[in-house]
Formats: structure tokens, C-alpha cells, sequence
């Protein structure tokens, strides 16, 4: 019988079963990662860094994890935090502002390999618009569960979702004109 995420967090937590951790990991790497690769516009090395410091410090923290939420909504907001934080060391300006994603959405300037891709898509979309999207639309997580990763009110999760969806909508219709 395979456990529960709970119950490898307990038996991390009781016997300090790295095994168990382990087990953790190989269950959420690839949608960590994936998260991470998308929040950092493409940037795989960048984004693996990331993903191994999330579950570093989820190790470290696991005393911290009280069984809220999932075990993948608490890993999810620590792969953020690690991505902000990150952003914020190298002083890099996160998302797109309105003015550079409305010129980069027109079909005359963007490279014509991309006009059908989603992820290019994405890429343009605004970070609190585009975290919002990747969380609920992408890896299945409730509004609500997103609200907690993000660690926003749940009406800006619920507006945020729907602004990236309707300009995701746009910038691919005019793409596939």
C-alpha cells in the first residue's frame, strides 16, 4: 500500500526517514519544476537551482508544515518564495508592464515560431497574472490553495486568473490570425 503525502511527512517528521523525503521529492519534482521553469520564463538552469533550494528548505522546514493545506501547496509556496526571492537578489524586474506586453502581443513583432505557443504566451503575461494562471490552470490547485502559495486575498487569485485567461485568449487568437 502506497502512503499518503501525510504519511511520509510523518514519518519524515518521527523517524527522520529520508527515504520517505525522498519519496516527497520524486512525487512533486516534476511539477515543481515545471512551475519554477514557467515563473522563470524558460530559464531551466535557473529554475532547477530553484526547485533544489525548495527542497532543501522544505527539508529544513518540515517541523513548520502543519497539515493545513497539502503537502503540495505548502512545497509550491516555498518554490515561490524562492523564486521572489531570487528575483529580488538579482534585482531583476519580475512580470511585464501593460505598455511592453501590448507591443509584444502583436502578431507583426513576435518571431513566427512562436505565434501558437502557449508558453510564449504565458511568458508575456504579467508575474501575479501569470502565477495565478500556472497555479489553477496548469497544476490543478484550488483558488483557494493558490491564495495560499501566492499569500494574496482570494478575490485578487480569482481576478488574476481570469485577466491572464482572457489576455492568454487574446494574445493566441491574434496570433492564429
Amino acid at each position: 500500500m502506497e502512503l499518503t503525502d501525510a504519511g511520509l511527512v510523518a514519518r519524515v517528521l518521527v523517524d527522520d526517514d529520508q527515504h520517505a523525503f525522498g519519496e516527497l521529492v520524486r512525487r512533486h519534482q516534476s511539477s515543481v519544476r515545471g512551475l519554477l521553469r514557467q515563473l522563470t520564463r524558460g530559464d531551466l538552469a535557473l529554475a532547477d537551482d530553484l526547485a533544489q533550494d525548495a527542497f532543501v528548505r522544505a527539508y529544513k522546514n518540515i517541523r513548520g508544515f502543519r497539515g493545513e493545506a497539502k503537502f503540495s501547496t505548502w512545497l509550491y509556496r516555498i518554490a515561490y518564495n524562492c523564486f521572489r526571492e531570487d528575483a529580488r537578489r538579482r534585482k531583476e524586474l519580475v512580470g511585464i508592464n501593460e505598455e511592453q506586453w501590448q507591443a509584444e502581443q502583436d502578431p507583426q513583432t513576435v518571431d513566427p515560431g512562436l505565434r501558437h505557443d502557449l508558453m510564449h504566451a504565458l511568458s508575456l503575461l504579467p508575474l501575479h497574472e501569470r502565477s495565478a494562471v500556472l497555479l489553477c490552470c496548469q497544476n490543478g490547485l484550488s483558488h483557494d490553495e493558490a491564495a495560499r502559495v501566492l499569500d494574496i486575498p482570494l478575490g485578487t487569485v480569482k481576478t488574476n486568473v481570469l485577466r491572464g485567461r482572457g489576455k492568454l485568449k487574446k494574445t493566441l487568437a491574434v496570433w492564429a490570425q
